[in-house]
């Protein structure tokens, strides 16, 4: 049995990205057999495409792109309970195999039940951007009740869900973004909007709690002025300043999502309940990848671009 994949044998734009045919991949043992329905486009996959991801190198070629996707389970390996056959759910895998095809192998820990209110495609946007979230929030930066959240590039992916996640475990919140997108991360649940090209957040905010950096520079490194005594900052794209950090003692991380099958769970809850919602910005087939990855790189995306995979 054959299915289709989009994979680079090298690093570069667009043009190397190739619909291939290969075998479709056999579950051992706990793993699961998914055909996907739906897979979502991030940041990582144009890296990894363009050799600018540390964990993808030469030795790691021909490359299967995406790390996220929404589908149904066809068959289990032994030890797998078999129930789960014929179920949707969604996954975050490892950097071993890619979602952009049309099968992929799931192993334990990556994957959760779909929440049963949203569809494969929304369902498809979730698991990166949102365990990113997750686990930037709350497990890194120890997210509590009551506290006042700042997070930089609210519109984006990752930040939307950010957004959401934090009022849903009761924070105040501000964002930074872009001034057209007020309306939508208040929709979200924003508190504050800030606009990042005509306003200074420092001047704006103060005794924030925990600061989540989804921008990077000299946003980052302004940050601190914004942190009270013994708050946090958290950054997907580079460390904090050490020294800067101990002088209020603050918790500094930076750090990957990793998957974390428990997580996806309490997520899909909070989708259920009516908490968290996936934006969908645009949505292209499989065979479209390459148009997806350039519209993520070079548009003014709101939410997430997702590619939808037919049998």
């Amino acid at each position: 049995m054959n299915m289709h994949a989009i994979r680079i044998h090298k690093f570069g734009g667009p043009e190397v990205l190739q619909d291939e045919v290969l075998s479709v991949p056999e579950a051992g043992s706990g793993e699961l057999l998914v055909r996907i329905a739906a897979a979502s486009v991030n940041p990582v996959d144009y890296k990894i495409r363009e050799g600018k991801f540390a964990k993808a190198s030469d030795d790691a070629l021909p490359i299967t792109l995406g790390r996220d996707l929404s589908g149904i389970v066809e068959a289990c390996g032994s030890s797998a309970d078999q129930d789960i056959v014929g179920q949707p759910v969604y996954a975050l895998l490892g950097y071993d195999r890619g979602a952009y095809a049309q099968h992929v192998v799931l192993k334990p820990g990556e994957w959760a039940k779909k929440p049963a209110n949203i569809s494969h495609v929304e369902a498809a946007a979730v698991p990166l951007a949102g365990l990113t979230a997750w686990q930037g929030l709350i497990d890194h930066g120890g997210l509590k009740s009551g506290q006042r959240v700042l997070i930089h590039g609210g519109a984006g992916g990752v930040g939307h869900f950010a957004i959401q996640i934090a009022k849903a475990k009761g924070a105040w919140v501000a964002t930074t973004c872009a001034g057209e997108d007020f309306d939508f991360v208040r929709g979200l649940g924003a508190d504050a909007a800030i606009d990042y090209k005509r306003e200074k957040f420092e001047e704006r905010l103060s005794d924030i709690d925990l600061v989540y950096d989804l921008i990077g520079g000299e946003t980052q490194e302004r940050s601190f002025q914004v942190l009270k005594q013994g708050g946090a900052l958290i950054s997907t794209l580079q460390e904090p300043d050490k020294a800067k950090a101990l002088y209020k003692n603050l918790t500094i991380a930076h750090y990957m999502a990793k998957p974390d099958a428990g997580e996806l769970r309490e997520i899909a809850a909070l989708i259920e309940a009516g908490k968290i919602r996936p934006v969908i910005h645009a949505t292209y087939n499989l065979a479209d990848a390459a148009k997806a990855e350039q519209a993520l790189a070079s548009e003014h995306v709101r939410g997430k671009i997702v590619l939808t995979v037919e049998e």
